[in-house]
C-alpha cells in the first residue's frame, strides 16, 4: 500500500497531533477536538488501540510505509542507547527531513517530491531517493539550474524557514550544511516512544 493520500485534517484529529502541516489540515482540526465520526469519545482506548496510535504519529509525520518504519527499527535496535529515541533521531537524518528543515519546503511531502523529482543534490551529486540518510558535514543544495532557483527562492520568501540549530542554511545560496547529527531534544514530534519500542517489539 502506498502513502496516504486522504483528508489530512481526518488523520490529524484522528491521532491528537499535527502530524500532517498543510494549513488546510491545521485549520481544519482546529475547528474540532474529537476524532472524526463522533462527537465525544465513547470508551477509553485500550493499550493496543494507544500503542498503535503512536505508531502511526511516526508514520504520518515521516511518511513512511510500515516496511520503512520497521526497517529503520531494527537499525535502531542495533545502535547504543535508547532504541526508542535512536529511531526518531534516524528519521530526522532522511533528506526529506532535512530539506524541510532547512526550510526547502513548507511541509514534509512537499520535500519528499522535491527529492524524488531530483530537485537537490548531496555534497554535488544529484539524488532522487527522499529516505536517503544525511550524515554530519553533509551539504544538500538545490540543482543549479534557473527554473529551481526561481522557485525555492520564491518558497523562502513566501515564509519557509530554517528551524533546526544543526542545520546552517544559507538562502543566498540555497545551500544546507548538517553541522551535526540531530539529538532527541531536537525532535518535534510529540509521541510516546517508549509505547512505540514495545509495539513494534511484538
Amino acid at each position: 500500500m502506498g502513502r496516504y493520500t486522504g483528508p489530512k485534517a481526518r488523520k490529524n484529529r484522528r491521532l491528537g497531533a499535527m502530524v500532517f502541516e498543510s494549513a488546510g489540515a491545521i485549520r481544519a482540526a482546529d475547528r474540532r477536538d474529537y476524532p472524526p465520526g463522533a462527537s465525544q469519545r465513547r470508551r477509553k482506548p485500550s493499550n493496543y488501540a494507544i500503542a498503535l496510535r503512536e505508531k502511526q504519529k511516526i508514520k504520518y509525520y515521516y511518511g513512511l510505509r510500515e516496511r520503512q518504519l520497521r526497517k529503520l527499527f531494527a537499525t535502531a535496535k542495533r545502535m547504543k542507547g535508547n532504541t526508542g529515541e535512536q529511531l526518531l533521531m534516524l528519521c530526522e537524518r532522511r533528506l526529506d527531513n532535512i530539506i524541510r528543515r532547512a526550510g526547502l519546503a513548507l511541509t514534509r511531502p512537499q520535500a519528499r517530491q522535491g527529492a524524488a523529482h531530483a530537485h537537490f543534490q548531496i555534497n554535488g551529486t544529484t539524488v532522487t531517493v527522499p529516505s536517503i540518510r544525511i550524515n554530519a558535514g553533509d551539504v544538500v543544495t538545490v540543482r543549479n539550474r534557473p527554473n529551481l532557483k526561481v522557485f525555492y527562492k520564491t518558497l523562502i520568501d513566501s515564509g519557509a524557514a530554517n528551524n533546526a540549530d544543526w542545520i546552517e542554511f544559507d538562502a543566498d545560496s540555497l545551500t544546507a550544511t548538517v553541522t551535526s547529527l540531530p539529538t532527541y531534544e531536537d525532535v518535534s514530534l510529540p509521541v510516546d516512544v517508549g509505547k512505540v519500542v514495545a509495539f513494534l517489539s511484538r
